[in-house]
């Protein structure tokens, strides 16, 4: 989808990387090694039928450096689920917490079990492509040890509460990863907090804390129980549709809509 828009990038590449000293060139042609790609894993919204709703998702990574910084990055997406299960979510950039960078769209989601359709838009670049769908299956309520000790590894039952009119499980699972499992020198403790809804069968509070990845915290909230905005689930108007079920390119407008 994206390789047009990367030919150019990749032309004027080629020319900076090409200087006239004979030295220059050599160490300009070195391979770029190193770095790592890292991709934040959100809270999970299950394809359920008969139980709409819409919500802002908050996200919150902060991570502690061997220095002592700390970096913290944010965003706020809005997701819905229709009474026939399909889902809208938006994807943002994760930004500083300062309050001084717009976290903007990168692309849209739209997930439809009905017609067993997955769509992927860039709104930018006014493209689509839709590939098949395989609803996962739904979040179930967590399921606590009863006779677990309060900081031993497993789960611990963390009672009910109500977030944002709806009643809520809440349960820790503690891992410990011993020394050695992992290339590690030492235990490691991790640990998952969860605030499960039933009536909608998702997480509406999901903590992670882990050494490895740092403290990353997802919560909804502006929920709202009932039927979203049935424009949320149209693809943006005049986006080119790229069908990889049948690897052809054709207009939204002369495919199947989602909706």
């Amino acid at each position: 989808m994206n390789l047009p828009r990367l030919l150019l990038p990749a032309v004027f590449l080629m020319f900076i990387n090409f200087p006239a000293n004979p030295q220059a060139r050599r160490e300009a042609q070195r391979p770029p090694d190193g770095g790592t790609r890292e991709v934040l894993v959100s809270i999970l919204i299950p394809s359920l039928a008969n139980a709409p709703f819409t919500a802002t998702v908050n996200t919150e990574w902060a991570r502690q450096l061997a220095d002592g910084s700390t970096i913290t990055l944010v965003n706020h997406r809005a997701i819905a689920r229709d009474a026939a299960g399909r889902i809208f979510q938006e994807r943002r950039l994760l930004v500083p917490n300062d309050g001084k960078h717009d976290s903007p769209v990168t692309q849209i989601e739209i997930s439809d079990p009905v017609s067993h359709a997955f769509y992927i838009c860039v709104p930018n670049e006014l493209v689509c492509q839709v590939e098949t769908f395989s609803a996962p299956e739904a979040a179930v309520s967590p399921v606590s040890a009863a006779d677990r000790k309060p900081g031993s590894p497993g789960p611990e039952d963390l009672g009910k509460q109500t977030i944002g009119g709806l009643e809520t499980i809440g349960a820790r699972d503690t891992m410990l990863i011993e020394t050695g499992a992992i290339g590690n020198d030492r235990p490691i403790l991790a640990k998952r907090e969860f605030w499960y809804a039933p009536k909608l069968g998702v997480n509406l509070i999901s903590k992670r804390s882990d050494p490895r990845f740092g403290t990353q915290n997802f919560e909804l909230s502006d929920i709202v129980v009932g039927q979203p905005d049935p424009k949320l689930f149209e693809l943006p108007s005049g986006s080119k549709l790229i069908d990889l079920r049948k690897a052809t390119e054709l207009p939204a407008s002369e495919s199947q809509s989602p909706n």
